[in-house]
């Protein structure tokens, strides 16, 4: 699977510094839902050793696509509690992945892409631009 194809999925949880402006993560959360995107923003630092809390649940039976902004250490954790909601699309962003990461979404029929979204969302923008000149 490619990048860019997860964009077909409208319902996504992004995992890393999402309340810090001027993070990766805070900048592909705003971008996902700019462009009509259903997000949920998770800093897994708040998640992780205090477990899942109910309203997260839920939320996360919804989602189709994990994109891990984080370090791997943290990553590999979110990509296991995704597991358990069955989340079977990961993007991992430059500087989130590892082996282990992607070992285990091998080994779980986890599709896991390393790319940007942020760089998949402009190229998608750019194409619609061109269609409607």
């Amino acid at each position: 699977m490619k990048a860019s194809n997860l964009l077909y999925y409208k319902n996504w949880v992004v995992v890393g510094n999402v309340s810090t402006e001027g993070k990766y993560a805070f900048k592909i959360v705003n971008a996902l839902k700019s462009a009509g995107f259903n997000v949920i923003g998770i800093n897994p630092k708040e998640v992780l050793g205090k477990g899942v809390d109910e309203s997260l649940k839920k939320a996360l039976t919804q989602v189709h696509v994990l994109d891990l902004c984080t370090n791997p250490a943290l990553g590999i954790e979110m990509v296991k509690i995704a597991h358990e909601f069955h989340i079977d699309k990961v993007l991992i962003q430059p500087g989130a992945e590892s082996k282990e990461i992607l070992d285990f979404c091998n080994n779980n029929g986890i599709d896991a892409v390393c790319g940007c979204a942020l760089v998949e969302l402009s190229k998608r923008n750019q194409k619609d631009d061109k269609l409607n000149n």
